[in-house]
């Protein structure tokens, strides 16, 4: 292999195990961090070994396409982690096809991993939420839909899918999409409890006595 080669697989591997870690540190999926790996280093070592300028083209749709088979054979794959495999098959294709100049890949690649980093960040959109509820009775108004969600969920409903509206088992089925409310944080006020002074304490303890006993 030419000293461009192996730099691109080393960076090829670094990109990997960081992307791998981003997504086991958030999601906590062990089985999906060998696939990522996997998928990784096997479409770099296809790509490496078939990579010439006559089917680099054919090559990279037909790795691609292997997405799209994971995609329709995996009902437990989310949206993110489609993602995620994704990313790690761009960046073996990348890192495996011949370069023209070596500085394009490498900026592919940290472009890849710092837009998933980015946009799979907790804070990101954080209050946004989707569900599919089952609720116990059948709502066909969409303005009462809305308000019942919205109170069983807590926050603000922005789009509401109903699925199935079952007027004999009164069910109705419906994929929501809803914005968490903000709330005091009354954790706060338990913190500020837990470090009040031995006096402080002592004080609000005489004043509730008191208070208690003035009520008798």
């Amino acid at each position: 292999m030419t000293t461009t080669a192996l730099i691109l697989a080393a960076t090829d591997l670094a990109a990997a195990v960081l992307l791998s870690a981003i997504y086991f540190q958030r999601h906590r999926r062990r089985d999906l961090v060998v696939a990522f790996l996997g998928v990784n280093v096997g479409v770099l070592a296809v790509a490496t070994v078939l990579g010439t300028a006559e089917v680099a083209l054919g090559l990279g749709l037909g790795l691609f396409g292997v997405l799209s088979i994971i995609r329709l054979r995996s009902s437990e794959i989310t949206q993110r982690e489609v993602a995620y495999y994704f990313a790690a098959l761009a960046i073996g294709l990348i890192c495996g096809l011949p370069p023209v100049d070596l500085s394009v890949p490498l900026l592919l690649v940290g472009l890849i991993v710092a837009v998933l980093a980015v946009a799979d960040h907790p804070r990101v959109l954080s209050r946004a939420r989707h569900q599919t509820v089952h609720l116990d009775r059948a709502i066909a108004d969409e303005t009462e839909l809305r308000a019942e969600l919205g109170r069983l969920l807590g926050g603000e409903v922005t789009g509401v899918t109903v699925q199935q509206l079952d007027l004999v088992d009164d069910t109705t089925l419906v994929d929501v999409r809803y914005r968490v409310l903000a709330t005091p944080n009354a954790r706060n006020v338990t913190r500020e409890a837990l470090d009040a002074t031995p006096s402080q304490r002592r004080t609000a303890d005489a004043s509730f006595a008191d208070l208690i006993g003035g009520t008798r």
